[in-house]
Order: C-alpha cells, then sequence, then structure tokens
C-alpha cells in the first residue's frame, strides 16, 4: 500500500492559498483514483482509500493545521506498517522553488518548513519522497503572510500546470517509484529574481 500526503490548512478562508497545494493536489487525485469516494474522518485527518492498477493507494490530509502534519501522517504509516522510506510521499508548497516548478526528492532536510520538520520529528526520520511545488519567494512580503495569501493571477496561470504535474508525479510514483518520478518530472528551474510583492 502507498499512503499519499497533502499538506495544508484546513478551513475555508486557506482554501486556494499558497501554503494550500498540497490539499489541491490531494483533490485531484481523489478525481482521478476515487470518483464518488466521500473522505472518511480517520489519523486526525481526511481519509480517501482508492486504486491505481494493482496498488492501494490512501490519499491523506491532515487536518491539525501545517505546523503538527506529523501527527497525521504518523499514526497513518503506523497504523497500515508502511515503510516511509518506500511507501511515504508528501506534497508540498516550496518558496525556495520557482512558481510552477516541481520537484521530486527520496529524502533531506525540511527546508525550514514547519509541516516537513513537524513529519519528521514524529516518524524519527526524514527519508521519505516528498513532492514539492515552486510558489516563489515571498520578497519583501514577511514569508507567513505570503504562504497565507492567495496566488496574483500570472502565479496562477503557472501553478495549475504544476498541479496536473505533481497529479501525474504522484501516480508515477505510486506505480514505479521514486527514481522513475525523479526522472520524469525534475526538471532544471528558470532563475528566480527578487521583486517587491504587495
Amino acid at each position: 500500500m502507498k499512503l499519499i500526503v497533502g499538506l495544508g490548512n484546513p478551513g475555508a478562508e486557506y482554501a486556494d492559498t499558497r501554503h494550500n497545494v498540497g490539499f489541491d493536489v490531494l483533490d485531484r487525485l481523489a478525481r482521478r483514483w476515487a470518483p464518488g469516494e466521500v473522505a472518511r474522518s480517520k489519523f486526525h485527518g481526511a481519509v480517501i482509500d482508492g486504486r491505481i492498477d494493482s496498488e492501494r493507494v490512501m490519499l491523506l490530509k491532515p487536518l491539525t493545521f501545517m505546523n503538527r502534519s506529523g501527527t497525521a501522517v504518523a499514526e497513518a504509516t503506523r497504523f497500515y506498517k508502511v515503510d516511509p522510506a518506500e511507501d511515504v510521499l508528501v506534497i508540498v508548497d516550496d518558496v525556495a522553488l520557482p512558481c510552477g516548478t516541481i520537484r521530486i526528492r527520496a529524502g533531506g532536510s525540511a527546508g525550514g518548513h514547519n509541516g516537513l520538520a513537524d513529519i519528521e520529528m514524529r516518524l524519527g526520520t526524514s527519508q521519505y519522497t516528498r513532492l514539492r511545488i515552486g510558489i516563489d519567494p515571498p520578497g519583501r512580503v514577511p514569508q507567513k503572510d505570503y504562504v497565507l495569501g492567495r496566488f496574483r493571477p500570472e502565479q496562477r496561470d503557472m501553478i495549475e500546470p504544476a498541479l496536473e504535474d505533481a497529479v501525474h508525479a504522484s501516480e508515477t510514483w505510486a506505480k514505479s517509484g521514486t527514481t522513475e518520478a525523479m526522472n520524469r518530472f525534475n526538471r532544471k528551474p528558470d532563475p528566480v529574481t527578487e521583486r517587491d510583492d504587495t
């Protein structure tokens, strides 16, 4: 079984914000892999069971707010006895990547992301695959305000195809593993220039 986790914050006020791209990808995956299924409340999150080919896939949205995402991930991982290094994919926003870029890695540091840091602490390992979706650096806007804000129109034009790429990358990961997903979807990002954001 594979566990795919999308990070975000629950509640209408956070819908479509930069910090919630993980939730956005999970919604698209649910429509693709488990059409008509209703999410269940489990593991301090919302859960949908799906299937891709012969592989069972559980989609999980932690509902504990971003900074405590690890609670749900650790509970689900231990309940299903899955190996984080092989069977867990976490989808998350990243201010260090240009908007519209996706990047898959088999492990690594939290990179200052509080959701990833909490997952690592509660799992006791950083060895799990993460799919990062670039949302641009915040520029002069305080980072907290930036990630909780909504995409500007020109960013929305770039993020939409990235969300679809993330859906296909997740599918590749579930079927063929991290290396194949990296080879197919990791592309060299365009340079990001610092700018004023209002």
